[in-house]
């Protein structure tokens, strides 16, 4: 979703965005599992966001593998209820123990079964596509930590007036 700005004959489109200090186009070490044969730090990437649509209410992250051999993909982070003023989650927001999302902000679970962050663990072969995606809510979502993640991507559908994702990659060494 874009938004249209106009300075003297100059038109600009400021587009919806996401971003990273952390992240190329690659995970760092530090977004791997540190279990399942990896020694990662097991930390949700700093991310920021800017331009989004007017009406926010609330914002969504997520992370989520689409090549994990599952069938279905492999959900790394879900987290929603975000306050609208903030636009942006420090490095390792995704552990629970530490309370560094912003307050009102909800982590639900993952595919593992628990809230928080886990971090990657790709099988050998080809690099795995991890798409990390911001959601702007039109409303807080009347949800708690133990829902799945396809029941808050099901609630999200319903109120998202724009998304921003990165496309970053992973693989076995």
């Amino acid at each position: 979703m874009a938004t249209a700005t106009t300075s003297g004959d100059n038109t600009t489109a400021q587009t919806f965005t996401l971003k990273s200090k952390e992240l190329g186009g690659q995970l760092s070490l530090q977004q791997y599992a540190n279990g399942w044969g990896f020694n990662g730090g097991n930390q949700s990437p700093q991310l920021y966001w800017e331009h989004a649509p007017e009406g926010t209410k609330s914002f969504a992250v997520t992370i989520y593998d689409l090549d994990a051999p599952t069938g279905s993909g492999f959900w790394h982070w879900v987290v929603f209820n975000i306050p609208a003023h903030i636009s942006e989650l420090v490095p390792n927001a995704g552990d629970t123990s530490k309370k560094l999302l912003p307050e009102g902000a909800i982590q639900s679970n993952t595919d593992t079964g628990m809230p928080g962050y886990v971090g990657a663990a790709p099988n050998e072969g080809p690099a795995h596509r991890y798409l990390i995606t911001v959601h702007a809510l039109s409303q807080h979502l009347e949800l708690d930590e133990n829902v799945t993640p396809a029941f808050v991507g099901f609630n999200m559908h319903f109120s998202t007036l724009g998304k921003a994702s990165l496309i970053v990659y992973g693989q076995k060494q």
